[in-house]
């Protein structure tokens, strides 16, 4: 009989899963075994590799790991590949920067199925594909921001932008873009009221689908179609230092026409001593891609998020889960999906961009 008891034991040790071992559970993976797929909009871009610093850095001290995946071409078709690859690479979650508001639900549906835990942050898709979105503030705060960094650079140039006729237009990535999209719809209506006199010279607006290149072309025809123009607001940040290329390519400076927008501060340092541009905007990328991953990984590791709760992240201080309609007032409501907003945000000039790195 105890022969028996032995070869038994044996064998129930034999078909333990080895995971359980290795210090993790049935309920998932263990701690240092989970991956989060990080997915910009575009790999290059300033923004996005600052985020992926923090991200990267943030993982390393909390025992997780990050890829980042992206492609150096912005295009909807190239993110639905890298998600699908990371659902068939058995990644634990994604993090991901949607180029379209909709167009990424159903591959992110699909990593939701297939036990992913689902995060977005940057720029989002519906609430129903995904956990948690972490954002830079809501349209309010983010269109206001913008309209008021370009009040402030016309005013040093002279022009009063309670009385005066501001021409002006929006140059930024393309209209299906979510959360640039919504600042453009909050500036807008911020505009309407504070400032009648105003006139959009291209209500449809300017678009340069986040391409380099074409931003600065783009930024270049709008100057050449609209000599008098007093304003480009670029809520991108491919568009701004496109834009202001442009201008510098023409032979405009901050006297002749203001330029603002979002964009890391590295990658406008040179535009703003050549006095091309007075002041921009932008937050804490790194702090937003950390943010955004450790979210996903927090989920991956077996939690859960409901609106309304406050959770302690390591480093970052504590966040608290909004409701999606902080960011739309028709979004998706379930107690299961919410909002993660960032603290502050910052505005640069030629006095204080030096104190910053990214």
């Amino acid at each position: 009989m105890k022969k028996i008891a032995v070869v038994l034991l044996v064998l129930a040790v034999l078909l333990v899963p080895v995971h359980l071992f290795a210090g993790g559970s049935k309920d998932g993976p263990a701690k240092g075994d989970i991956t989060i797929v990080f997915v910009p909009k575009i790999s290059g871009n300033a923004f996005f590799e600052s985020a992926n610093d923090g991200a990267q850095a943030h993982a390393r001290a909390n025992g997780y790991t990050v890829k980042y995946d992206g492609n150096p071409e912005a295009a909807v078709a190239n993110q639905v590949t890298i998600i699908r690859n990371a659902i068939r690479q058995g990644a634990d979650g994604i993090c991901v920067s949607s180029l379209d508001a909709t167009a990424l639900d159903t591959v992110m549906k699909e990593a939701i199925k297939a036990g992913l835990a689902v995060t977005t942050w940057d720029s989002d898709v519906s609430g129903d594909a995904r956990a948690v979105m972490v954002s830079q503030g809501t349209p309010d705060i983010l269109g206001k921001m913008l309209v008021d960094m370009g009040t402030d650079s016309l005013k040093s140039r002279g022009k009063n932008p309670d009385t005066d006729v501001i021409r002006y237009a929006w140059h930024y990535s393309q209209a299906t873009v979510a959360d640039q999209n919504s600042w453009r719809v909050a500036g807008e209506a911020y505009i309407k009221t504070k400032y009648p006199k105003w006139v959009n010279v291209r209500p449809d607006n300017y678009y340069s689908n986040q391409d380099a290149e074409l931003a600065i072309t783009t930024g270049e025809s709008i100057l050449k179609a609209n000599a008098n123009i007093d304003l480009i607001i670029c809520n991108d940040s491919t568009a701004l230092p496109g834009q202001l290329q442009a201008a510098q390519n023409l032979g405009y400076d901050k006297s002749k026409v203001t330029i603002t927008g979002f964009a890391p501060p590295n990658s406008i340092k040179s535009y703003a001593r050549a006095n091309i541009t007075e002041r921009w905007g932008l937050w804490d990328s790194g702090q937003q891609g950390a943010l955004g991953c450790y979210l996903a990984y927090y989920l991956a590791s077996g939690n859960k998020i409901t609106v309304g709760d406050k959770i302690a992240v390591p480093g970052l201080g504590t966040v608290e889960v909004l409701p999606n309609t902080v960011l739309d007032p028709a979004a998706y409501t379930a107690p299961n999906s919410g909002v993660v907003l960032l603290p502050e945000r910052a505005i640069f000039t030629l006095a204080n961009m030096d104190n910053y790195n990214f």
